[in-house]
């Protein structure tokens, strides 16, 4: 009971390690409407830039918020240069271009600053919270409190003016441009906030496992999250999250030792999958239905 126990505690705070993760892809298509398959290479980037501003010698609190604006200024960037040439193509080509650039990261940024996993040291510690017979992580742990923070944090954020901005740009771009509303700067502080969240997620996954090339690695469990939990729902992050944390631990957990390893990726992708055949726009997703 102990081990079931312990697989569950883990799985969950898992869970919300990936809704981390996958809170800047839900932010970019709650504003702008494209799925960003881009996001996990932004997390092992804004890993990297945790890592460097650290090696400048500052303290980890100044560190975070420093490769935080970096991040910002690089998500507006992403949509000066690259995305607002794209204004008017099919949307299929918007999504490929976010996959060029996952694929260009993952390859250039270890390639400058080095792909031998990188440290970073957020004064958290390794030793486990003990209670009874179960071990909790504790980068686990403070990293699903910070999911909740910054779960909390988006879900006021969209109920500002900027917030219900974006909201609008999402739903159509023409309609947003005929009531002065400024698409590309809407859609650039979209791809700044997904910047923002992937530092959280950057430092705190560069803290559990090293900073280096695997962790743009986490885009395909962050899209089980979204696919779950709904592509453009907040709180479905959190649920969506925790569902697939629970199953890609406790499952493999028992199912490991009889395959052989591996099973977490199948789990995943089943996820993927019967959600798609069942639900396609997920648990708390919005059903959009058009005629063709």
């Amino acid at each position: 009971m102990a081990y079931f126990l312990e697989l569950l505690i883990s799985g969950a705070l898992t869970g919300l390690m990936y809704a981390l993760v996958a809170l800047g892809f839900v932010l970019i298509y709650k504003s702008a409407g494209v799925p960003n398959l881009a996001q996990g290479a932004l997390v092992m980037t804004a890993g990297y830039a945790v890592w460097l501003v650290m090696s400048w010698g500052l303290p980890v609190w100044a560190a975070i918020p420093v490769a935080a604006a970096i991040m910002f200024g690089f998500g507006l960037l992403v949509e000066r240069v690259l995305l607002r040439r794209m204004v008017g193509q099919p949307i299929i080509m918007v999504v490929m271009l976010t996959l060029g650039l996952e694929i260009l990261l993952r390859g250039l940024v270890p390639g400058i600053l080095g792909s031998a996993p990188k440290p970073i040291d957020l004064g958290i510690g390794f030793a486990p919270i003990i209670i009874g017979d179960v071990f909790i992580n504790r980068t686990s742990l403070y990293g699903g409190i910070a999911a909740l923070v910054l779960v909390g944090a988006a879900l006021a954020f969209f109920r500002t003016r900027l917030g219900t901005k974006l909201r609008a740009v999402s739903d159509d771009h023409v309609s947003s441009w005929a009531v002065g509303i400024s698409v590309e700067r809407a859609i650039g502080i979209s791809w700044g906030l997904a910047g923002v969240a992937a530092v959280i997620a950057g430092a705190l996954w560069g803290s559990s496992q090293g900073v280096d090339w695997t962790l743009s690695a986490l885009l395909f469990p962050a899209v089980a999250v979204v696919i779950l939990g709904g592509v453009d729902s907040i709180p479905g992050v959190l649920l969506g999250g925790i569902l697939v944390g629970v199953a890609g631990t406790v499952i493999p957990g028992y199912l490991d030792s009889i395959a052989g390893g591996s099973t977490r990726d199948v789990v995943t992708s089943l996820i993927i999958l019967l959600t798609i055949m069942i639900r396609p726009f997920g648990i708390f997703g919005r059903e959009d239905i058009e005629r063709i």
